[in-house]
């Protein structure tokens, strides 16, 4: 697919079907998050798959919005390796993880697969239900598979702003 295509098409699926991400698929998704660039090289994210009845229950538990995805990815980062930038007030933590998240997302709909951002949810809940480590912070979680008969992009998805509302030339 054409990359204007991709984002032109991809949205955030809110219904699945029962169908699994096939596991050359899944891979090159998640080969895309490890291609990601990070500050510095740091490479400070960590992408946990789920698809066990019991790691995808406890994601129900701390979110309604796992919307029956079958592979649900979890993405973190390392807390104590990223780069803190002049002031000392904002480190490369959740915008590595952003990016990463970013490019499986659009990954993901190059190889005909939907997905959806999921950030509500309490990140420190699910870091304790799946018992990740100390140092590790969740930025969100990633609904995989194929959408459901009759799903689709919300009705106002093709709506956007021009460009001279959302962009300022100085």
């Amino acid at each position: 697919m054409e990359f204007r295509e991709v984002i032109q098409k991809r949205y955030s699926c809110k219904k699945y079907g029962a169908r699994q991400v096939e596991p050359e698929k899944l891979t090159a998704i998640l080969e895309a998050g490890r291609l990601a660039p990070t500050a510095k090289n740091l490479q400070e994210q960590h992408v946990y798959v789920v698809q066990s009845e019991k790691g995808l229950a406890q994601i129900d538990a701390v979110t309604p919005c796992r919307y029956g995805a079958p592979t649900v990815l979890v993405v973190a980062f390392d807390r104590n390796n990223v780069f803190t930038y002049p002031g000392g007030k904002q480190d490369s933590g959740v915008e590595d993880a952003t990016i990463v998240a970013s490019h499986m997302i659009l990954a993901a709909a190059n190889e005909g697969v939907d997905s959806c951002w999921i950030n509500f949810l309490d990140p420190e809940k699910l870091a304790e239900a799946l018992n990740l480590p100390e140092n590790e912070e969740v930025l969100m979680v990633m609904d995989l598979g194929y959408a459901a008969e009759g799903a689709g992009p919300l009705p106002n998805h093709e709506s956007r702003k021009p460009l001279s509302e959302t962009v300022s030339w100085l």
